[in-house]
């Protein structure tokens, strides 16, 4: 299996930096994609070395604007180049903004376009607080293109004593909507 991972603009790069860790763990390759913005939010919400640290856990680095890379193809989504999904993780609502448009001005952008037109699995993990009425509209178009929207929303049935406990809960989301075994989370159970 093999995962795009892109990190655009908006706050949530410890989210993108712990699903990088859990995918290689697991043994699935990725091809990372960030954004200039995405590099900016990583520095201001890490530290400086967290750049080259995410880089690292990558199989593959692609530069944002390579349109002539592999993955800019739908040709590509096939064979031993095959790529299963992308996660954009965190998403920015200018990212959404342009996904749903049909916008494809960076290779992220693009590459979600090859995933729609191929019938494979875009997720994207919104990151903005609160939402106005264009955002949800946004979201909404997403939806109906059959885009998995995970927000990360804070959740307690399972006893999170840390923010790490959080952050897992969001990526086991993910790993579940990508039919990706593992234990991070606590599953639902009648409490009664």
């Amino acid at each position: 299996m093999r995962i795009v991972v892109g990190i655009t603009g908006a706050s949530g790069a410890v989210i993108a930096k712990r699903f990088l860790e859990i995918l290689k763990n697991l043994k699935i390759e990725t091809d990372l994609l960030i954004t200039d913005e995405g590099k900016a939010v990583i520095k201001n919400e890490i530290v400086n070395e967290a750049l080259e640290e995410i880089e690292n856990l990558a199989t593959k680095i692609f530069n944002i604007n390579d349109f002539s890379a592999d993955i800019a193809s739908g040709s590509n989504c096939h064979g031993k180049n095959k790529r299963e999904a992308i996660v954009i993780i965190p998403c920015s609502m200018n990212t959404v903004a342009k996904i749903a448009s049909g916008i494809s001005d960076n290779l992220i952008l693009r590459v979600c376009d090859v995933m729609l037109k191929e019938n494979k699995k875009v997720i994207v993990v919104p990151r903005e607080c609160p939402l106005n009425y264009n955002h949800l509209e946004n979201l909404l178009k997403l939806k109906r293109l059959n885009v998995i929207i995970i927000p990360p929303v804070l959740t307690f049935y399972h006893e999170p004593k840390t923010i790490k406990d959080m952050v897992d809960f969001v990526i086991g989301k993910i790993l579940d909507n990508l039919d990706i075994k593992h234990n991070l989370i606590k599953r639902w159970k009648n409490f009664k």
